[in-house]
This record gives structure tokens, sequence and C-alpha cells, in this order.
């Protein structure tokens, strides 16, 4: 857990690189597949950085990185350019990555209220794995596939804000199609830039020596090398501030362990003058807004419904809380909310309580009963199993008084399991319909009442809770399909 002094303030920015779901790789035909296990089954002279090839522009990897630009309130770039960015790692097999220097397709922007500097496009790099012989391999499926590098201004104070940030992206990716990040695969891949200053520093911008922490691989790896690194460097700005200069915060690349919830020193930090970036000569510049559909308008004209506009308005459209928006708005796959909005639409009285049923009904009934008969194969199910008209029409019923909550529960399990049956005729194959009638009611309440002596009595001498227990008695012997209003009411007039 991060510890700050009071007098210092913590800074944090996050580099994101995603990769982005394509038929193909960045620069040449290879197929873009992160599922495929075969070492170096994926590759050509291209991406393998032999001399005299071309690399050729994936216009879909464009398209990609110009729509979280749009969805995010970026500016997305008129004139465009790639860049070499030149250092020598054995994963770099022509010595230099293309990436993007001056001219990133977006600038600007915010997500999740935290202001963004630039989102670019380049390739990825190769994998390399280390035996337990030390040897080194490198598999160059990955070499080349197009990778979006999303930066965020310095403008992040905690932990938990820079984990809440990171899974908006994550969501926001998945939203547009544009990449499945997967944390755990390495498909998304966080780095945090970390200072400590204090509040007049920070307040005239001045921060502090910054650490990066790369290649973060899960959201609790983010949480927890932001707050130990906070902890660390202000451990140390503590000591100097003592006298004790024995240790400075250095400007460096640092890990994260995860056994151990550290961070530790890797390298000292490049600067980007390092890295002797210069414009590729063989990939054309481009003037965006000439080509068909990459224009910010026909960009913008084509993005979806957007997590934050869905949450808005499904707490506007339908009153749901925060948690229960969460499920919807989490479901980026977009099965559970149009199968609501689908039911919320044929119910008989589309009244706000009827709204509030179905999504009861919904959340803590109907999922359920799906996952314990289907386990994971649930959601393609979701449509089939019961579909929006037959839920409605048991929740009209519900609404109506026809069934009560006990009887629409038995019988929303017996449409799981009976896909197609009506929910009234299973009702009254069951007998679950609700009974008002005195004729109906009157044999079981008789009998509740002569089996019952001691609660009557019992009652009559003004204890209340024993009318309960007789209503509950009552109720078992209907089997669950009186109308507990009218079997109260029946059982006052009868005892008094």
């Amino acid at each position: 857990m991060e510890h700050t002094p009071a007098r210092l303030i913590p800074t944090i920015g996050l580099e994101i690189h995603a990769e982005l779901k394509t038929a193909s790789k960045m620069f040449c035909p290879c197929k873009n597949d992160p599922d495929e296990e075969r070492p170096n089954a994926n590759v050509c002279p291209i991406c393998l950085g032999h001399p005299g090839t071309l690399p050729v522009l994936n216009r879909a990897a464009i398209e990609r990185v110009l729509s979280i630009g749009a969805a995010v309130g970026g500016t997305l770039a008129d004139f465009t350019e790639w860049d070499r960015k030149n250092y020598f790692y054995p994963d770099i097999p022509k010595g230099y990555q293309i990436s993007q220097y001056k001219h990133p397709l977006v600038s600007g922007g915010s997500l999740a209220g935290i202001g963004l500097e630039r989102i670019h496009l380049e390739e990825d790099t190769a994998r390399s794995t280390h035996d337990q012989h030390q040897k080194s391999l490198i598999d160059f499926n990955r070499s080349g596939v197009p990778l979006m590098e999303l930066v965020t201004a310095p403008a992040i104070h905690d932990a938990a804000t820079a984990v809440r940030f990171a899974k908006e992206l994550q969501l926001l990716l998945r939203y547009l199609g544009a990449g499945e990040a997967n944390l755990e695969k390495g498909e998304m891949r966080v780095e945090a830039n970390v200072s400590v200053a204090t509040p007049e520093d920070t307040a005239a911008g001045r921060l502090g020596v910054k650490t990066e922490v790369k290649n973060l691989n899960s959201f609790r790896a983010v949480e927890g090398a932001i707050a130990y690194e906070i902890q660390r460097q202000s451990a140390i700005l503590e000591k100097n501030a003592a006298g004790d200069a024995s240790e400075k915060v250095v400007q460096e690349t640092r890990g994260w362990d995860d056994k151990a919830n550290e961070t530790y020193s890797q390298r000292s930090k490049e600067s980007s003058h390092d890295y002797r970036y210069f414009p590729d000569p063989d990939i054309p510049k481009m003037k965006l807004s000439e080509m068909p559909g990459l224009s910010g308008p026909a960009i913008a004209a084509a993005l979806p419904e957007l997590p934050w506009a869905k949450r808005e308005r499904l707490a506007r459209d339908y009153a749901m809380t925060e948690k229960e928006a969460a499920v919807f708005v989490d479901d980026d796959k977009n099965v559970l909310a149009p199968y609501l909005e689908a039911v919320a639409a044929a119910l008989p009285k589309r009244s706000p309580s009827s709204v509030r049923l179905a999504i009861n009904y919904f959340l803590t009934d109907y999922l359920g009963l799906l996952k314990k008969a289907l386990g994971a194969a649930w959601m393609p199910s979701l449509r089939t199993a019961v579909a929006p008209g037959p839920f409605a029409e048991l929740i009209g019923m519900i609404d109506a008084g026809e069934v009560n909550s006990r009887a629409a529960k038995d019988i929303l399990a017996l449409m799981v399991a009976e896909p197609g049956a009506a929910p009234r005729a299973l009702a009254e194959k069951h007998g679950l319909l609700q009974k008002s009638d005195a004729a109906s009611l009157e044999p079981a309440i008789d009998k509740v009442i002569s089996e019952n002596a001691k609660a009557v009595s019992e009652y009559k001498a003004g204890k209340a809770a024993s009318l309960q227990f007789l209503i509950g008695m009552a109720m078992k012997a209907t089997k669950g399909a009186g109308n507990p209003a009218a079997v109260k009411d029946m059982l006052v007039k009868k005892l008094s």
C-alpha cells in the first residue's frame, strides 16, 4: 500500500503499448496471430529485417489508432510520417524500430479524466526467451505486429487512478475492436513513469527525478509497482531532507518483481536523442484528409457507442446503480445490454417498477441459472435459453400480481430447463399462478388455523409475530401460490 509523506506529492505518467487486432502485420503480409504457439511460423524477409526489403503500410492499423484518437477527443493528424528509432537489441533485427516521433497520428485528448499527450503507431519487437541452459532464443512471430503507444500527461497522483485509467483503455480497445489487450498475453503492456516532489515544486511544474517501471503485465502489478516506487522514492527524499545523502533518486529504468513485490534497477534511462530518430525514407509521408475514410469526420462517424456514454445512458434510462451498469458496460461483447433493452421494450407495462423488476431478475436470477446450467458457454445461449419476449411476459405476470417472487424464480428455472416454453403455460402446469380469491385460499387457511392452535391463541393475545408464522404456514400450504396480502387479510378476518 502506497504511503506518501504529507509534504510530498507523487506524479505518474503512463506509457501503454497495445497490440492491434489486424489480419496482417504492420509492414508486411504475414499473419498477425497472437495465439500462434509455433515459433517463427508467421515470418517473412520484411519482418525478419533482411536487407533490401521494403515495408508497406497496413491501412487497418492506421484506422484503429485514428478511431482510438477520435474516441478520446484527440486531434487527428492530417500530415504524418514514420521514423526510425535506432537502437541495437537482439529482438530488433533491423537495428531500428519503425515508429513515429514528431508527427504522431493523434495528439491530446483525455480518457477517464486523465489528459493524453499523444497516441502513435509503431511495429512490435520480436520476443526473447531464456531457457534453463542460459541460452537465449528469439521468436519473430510478434516482430512487426502493429503496436499502438499511448502516452498520458504526468497528471496521475496515485496507483489506484493509474489502474482505473488502464482498465478504461483496455475496455475502449475492446469496444472499438482495436485489440483484445490481454495483459497476461502481452497484448497490452504498461510502463509507469513515477516521480515524487514537494507540493510547491509540483504546482510549479518542477517534478522530481522520474524512474520508469517497464513491462507491467497485470493490473495488480501496475498498482503494486507504482505504490512501491512512490514509497521507495519518498523514503530516499526524506533521508536527503534529514541530511543523509548516501542515496539519491536517479533517472533509470526499473523492473517489477512480482514475488518480492518490489521494483529493481535495470539500466539508466535513455532520452529521445539517444535513439537518433530520423524519418524513414522507405515509407511515403501521408496526408490523411486526402485518403478516403481516414479523415477526422469519417473516423468519428464510424465510432460505436463508447463505454462512458453507455454508463450514462444506462443510469439515465434504466436508473441503474453504478455497480449494475458496470456489469453491462464491462461486457465488451455487447450481449447483455441489447438483451435487457429488448426485454424492457417488450414489457406489458413499461413502468419504472417493471424495469427495476426486469433488471433484478436478469442479474440475480437469470444469469445465475444460465451459468449454473451451461458453465463457460452461457453467453451464446443468452437469447435462446429464454428469449426477451417470454422473459418480459414473466416480468409482466409478476408486476400484475399473477405470480409471487418465489413462484417467479421457479418459473424462470423451468424456462431455462425447457427452452421455448411460455411462462404462463408453465405456471398453470405447475400450479404456480398466484391465488387471491377466497374460494381457493379458504381450505388452506382453515387447515392452518385448526392445526396451529397455540399460534392462534398467541396472536389473539396480542403477539404480532404469530400472525407472520401463520401467514408462512398458509403460504406453504398453498405451495407458494397464495397471494401473501390476500392470505393476511383472510387470516385477520377469521381470527378477529
